[in-house]
């Protein structure tokens, strides 16, 4: 049973078959190609993606095994020559959320903990007025290891770290997934349409690029990425807005105000 997060809890299964919203259609000529993130997604050096919802034993050692024996040693590409630490992810099994970045800045590189500088407090904040914690949800990006500068991550930085993601997120299974930002956004859907036109409604996930690696089927809400608020503070609205979405799709009880 997934955490009781309305007070009338539902059966993950039983609540996305009531409340489904519509899902973005796009016909097969306009529907842009695929990243190359998602080609390339099935990596056949690392560990398989669970195709089933794994004990909590077996899932907590899947994620330990993961970050301990790949993502902590990782030398793929070349974010690894500056680290001070990677940054795996934190949050429970099952979250009722799983909010993904683009990647680490210079204070979650120092601790190797995600979202814990001024976009990380502001995201804490957002997940508050959620009426949520973050210890009910579960916080990561695309990339694992910290861009120079904090500038956005490459195409093919994104195409190499994002199996790693995938991976957590099949064992993870969260009732939603938040992506925050373009790179995170584009990378989980498979797509190049921008963040202006994604977000605001869901979209189905895994996006048919990914349908053949077997990850658990949920719904993704894109938003802004909460570094973007700070710079754009006007655009908190519409980020607000994107998250009630996401309560009414949880059953969560809407506030009048964020």
């Amino acid at each position: 049973m997934r955490p009781d997060v309305s007070g009338h809890a539902k059966m993950q299964t039983e609540g996305r078959e009531r409340t489904r919203p519509p899902a973005e259609t796009l016909s097969a000529s306009n529907r842009p190609a695929a990243t190359p993130a998602a080609l390339f997604a099935d990596d056949p050096d690392l560990p398989p993606i669970c195709r089933t919802e794994l004990p909590r034993v077996e899932a907590e050692k899947a994620l330990r095994d993961l970050d301990e024996r790949f993502v902590r040693n990782c030398k793929r590409c070349r974010l690894h020559e500056h680290r001070t630490h990677t940054v795996f992810g934190e949050g429970p099994l099952s979250p009722v959320i799983a909010f993904v970045g683009e990647g680490p800045g210079a204070d979650e590189d120092a601790q190797g903990r995600p979202f814990i500088g001024r976009a990380g407090q502001l995201l804490t904040r957002m997940i508050a007025a959620m009426t949520l914690t973050r210890e009910q949800v579960y916080i990561g990006n695309i990339v694992k290891c910290r861009p120079p500068g904090n500038r956005t991550p490459t195409e093919d930085e994104m195409t190499t770290c994002s199996p790693y993601l995938y991976r957590q997120l099949a064992v993870l299974r969260p009732q939603v997934i938040v992506a925050l930002g373009r790179p995170a956004a584009q990378t989980l859907l498979a797509t190049k349409i921008p963040i202006s036109k994604l977000r605001g409604q869901f979209h189905d996930f895994p996006p048919p690029p990914l349908s053949h690696l077997g990850l658990p089927t949920t719904r993704l809400m894109p938003t802004f990425h909460p570094a973007y608020l700070l710079r754009n503070p006007p655009a908190k609205g519409d980020a607000w807005h994107d998250l009630q979405e996401v309560m009414r799709f949880l059953g969560i009880k809407t506030p009048a105000k964020a």
